[in-house]
């Protein structure tokens, strides 16, 4: 099955610093802030610290898109976390999520601010307060919430198991590729199936297709992992319809933007503070 030797686990496991991988540089075994850093704040009324990888993009798409709609309560403050030097072990992104994990955000809108973290709970929050892309009717907005909520249980198998053993192990282990992309062409084939029979996920466009496009859309798009022939996305045919749709939002097109430190300059606007810096500080303009 594989040329690696065979590994037995010792009584009590101990963390071996620097073995390997993509982000072994980052990964460690505890919680809490390494460093002093306060976090910037801006002029508006929603701080988002983030980065623009899928679960980044949930939120800045859904952003952009309440701006769109006319929400102009939901403007906002994006600033960069580069995860890859750290910036999420700070004592300020600590303070807003414990977890040290992206995106992070303060409502500064009311007497106190208010903290959130985790995508799908800021997701939300936000369509909540704004009355927006969540269904009123209860019944597609209980569908709403479950197409939601599997998309965080499901992505992980997605991005911490496929992405990881595929793209940013240091070694290509066949068990691990083959179990973690055998669960993905599954979830793949979940959503193939339900977009067979409807247009979104839950009766309209809501976070939840926007929560979904973020990792799943992606990945079909060929985005993700460069992986697209390996898992035969093409043979997805009604994901790959759905993914096509949302991508040509564009207010979708502008949250992939927002915080994107890496890919072409002309798509990385490492922080938005207005919606002219789409047209005047995305990273080709300001190298040349």
């Amino acid at each position: 099955m594989t040329d690696l030797p065979e590994y037995t686990p010792p009584a009590v496991w101990e963390w071996e610093q620097g073995n390997g991988g993509k982000f072994a540089n980052i990964n460690r075994p505890v919680a809490g802030a390494i460093e002093e850093k306060e976090l910037p704040v801006g002029k508006h009324p929603y701080q988002l610290y983030s980065l623009a990888t899928p679960n980044g993009v949930k939120v800045t798409v859904l952003l952009e898109e309440l701006l769109a709609a006319g929400h102009n309560g939901a403007e906002y403050d994006a600033w960069l976390i580069n995860i890859g030097e750290g910036d999420q072990f700070g004592s300020g992104f600590v303070d807003i999520n414990p977890n040290s994990k992206i995106p992070a955000m303060t409502d500064n809108s009311g007497k106190t601010p208010q903290r959130m973290f985790e995508s799908g709970a800021i997701m939300l929050n936000l369509a909540e307060k704004f009355g927006a892309f969540i269904p009123n009717d209860p019944s597609q907005r209980t569908e709403c919430l479950s197409w939601l909520f599997w998309q965080m249980g499901s992505a992980p198998y997605l991005g911490g198991g496929f992405g990881h053993f595929y793209a940013y192990a240091p070694v290509k282990i066949k068990y691990c590729i083959d179990r973690f992309a055998m669960e993905t062409k599954r979830q793949l084939d979940v959503l193939d199936r339900h977009l067979s029979d409807n247009e979104y996920m839950a009766g309209e466009y809501s976070i939840a297709d926007m929560a979904i496009w973020a990792w799943y859309g992606q990945l079909v798009l060929g985005r993700l992992y460069d992986a697209a022939e390996f898992l035969d996305v093409k043979s997805y045919e009604n994901v790959m319809k759905w993914a096509k749709m949302i991508d040509a939002r564009p207010a979708v097109a502008r949250g992939r933007m927002v915080n994107r430190a890496f890919g072409e300059p002309a798509l990385q606007l490492h922080e938005r503070h207005d919606a002219s810096d789409f047209e005047t500080k995305t990273q080709d303009k300001l190298e040349s």
